[in-house]
């Protein structure tokens, strides 16, 4: 038997979620063994141990609500036996960059210099999304920025919710901006002017072709923060696996919004609006660990969700948020299913940065 175990550890409530995944349908009775420091898998011949992290220690007298769901594996909960260790408190990208200082901006997904050796004479926030909606709800008179527009000077880097702009005159390194190509000729002559303007705003990496962002203006570049990574210029560049670099942006983002706006319902829009899923934002202090499983006698927790990680290793705990998600996909959204890993939607542990 080569069962995966997942641990999902509340640290509000100090209880945990038991998860021992399954490949294939046991054969014969499975016993699972509960203690402090180490939990046991055997089914038939084959017995799998696994060692826990030495911050996270279980009450095995404890354990309650064990049931199988098909397709998922053995559930199995437990309260802790000492509080579990607070998170980390790691900078996001908002809070990385500072005014005064250079920086290098690559492309995420091939490493290619885009910005080479900028110095941010500001860093400022912008506001949120829908400012001057409010803006005209609270002025008696005419909005008086309904002409304004924020967009950043020489040396200045504005940041959004999910992107930042900067003013792309001096460039050492401008990106490419592809010509439009229509894919859909029966479209009405305006639907195809407007598809065509708005390709031709895109930016791609010169290297990977990747769509980093658009053309605000035509000195400003808007980038988003899942496709770009901003070092300091005396700093080395390591690159990330992309799962697990959109995984920690994602939850960044959600964290930081949930807080900001006291909202828990997300959705992910593409270019044309199209929204393509909804989130919602379950919890935000899970202390992940996993076991890949192997059909060795002893097992090492990896990262979950990340095949990039070795499976042996140090021990390693990671900070994660839980989403429930639906896709919103025509044939795919007719009923509303809830299961963790379903095509269709489901629960997912996003890892934090860490």
């Amino acid at each position: 038997m080569a069962a995966g175990l997942l641990l999902e550890i509340r640290r509000g409530t100090q209880s945990a979620l038991l998860v021992i995944r399954e490949a294939d349908p046991p054969s014969s009775p499975v016993d699972v063994s509960v203690a402090a420091d180490r939990v046991e898998v055997k089914s038939g011949g084959s017995c799998e141990a696994v060692t826990l992290p030495p911050e996270v220690r279980l009450a095995p007298s404890s354990c309650r609500g064990l049931r199988r769901l098909p397709g998922d594996g053995l559930h199995l909960r437990m309260c802790l036996s000492c509080p579990p260790p607070g998170a980390d408190l790691v900078s996001t990208w908002r809070e990385s960059l500072k005014p005064q200082k250079n920086y290098v901006f690559y492309c995420q997904s091939c490493g290619d210099v885009i910005v080479k050796d900028r110095k941010l004479l500001r860093v400022l926030p912008l506001p949120s999304e829908n400012w001057s909606a409010l803006v005209e709800e609270w002025c008696c008179h005419p909005n008086p920025f309904a002409r304004s527009t924020l967009h950043p000077q020489h040396g200045d880097c504005f940041l959004g919710e999910t992107f930042f702009l900067i003013n792309s005159g001096s460039e050492s390194h401008v990106p490419e901006f592809p010509t439009c190509c229509s894919e859909t000729g029966h479209h009405t002559s305006q639907s195809h002017s407007n598809l065509k303007s708005k390709e031709n705003t895109r930016v791609v990496c010169k290297r990977c072709k990747t769509m980093l962002g658009e053309t605000v203006s035509s000195d400003t570049i808007k980038y988003y923060v899942t496709e770009v990574i901003i070092q300091p210029s005396n700093g080395s560049f390591s690159p990330k696996p992309r799962s697990q670099f959109i995984q920690s942006m994602v939850a960044q983002c959600l964290v930081e919004l949930s807080s900001a706006k006291s909202t828990f319902r997300f959705t992910l829009k593409g270019d044309n609006g199209k929204i393509f899923i909804l989130i919602w934002l379950l919890n935000s202090d899970t202390l992940l660990v996993e076991s890949s499983g192997s059909s060795s006698s002893h097992g090492v927790f990896t990262p979950f969700g990340d095949i990039f990680m070795p499976s042996s290793g140090p021990v390693r705990t990671w900070n994660a948020v839980k989403v429930l998600y639906q896709p919103c996909i025509k044939s795919r959204n007719k009923e509303f299913q809830v299961k963790r890993t379903h095509t269709t939607g489901g629960m997912r542990c996003l890892k934090r940065a860490d």
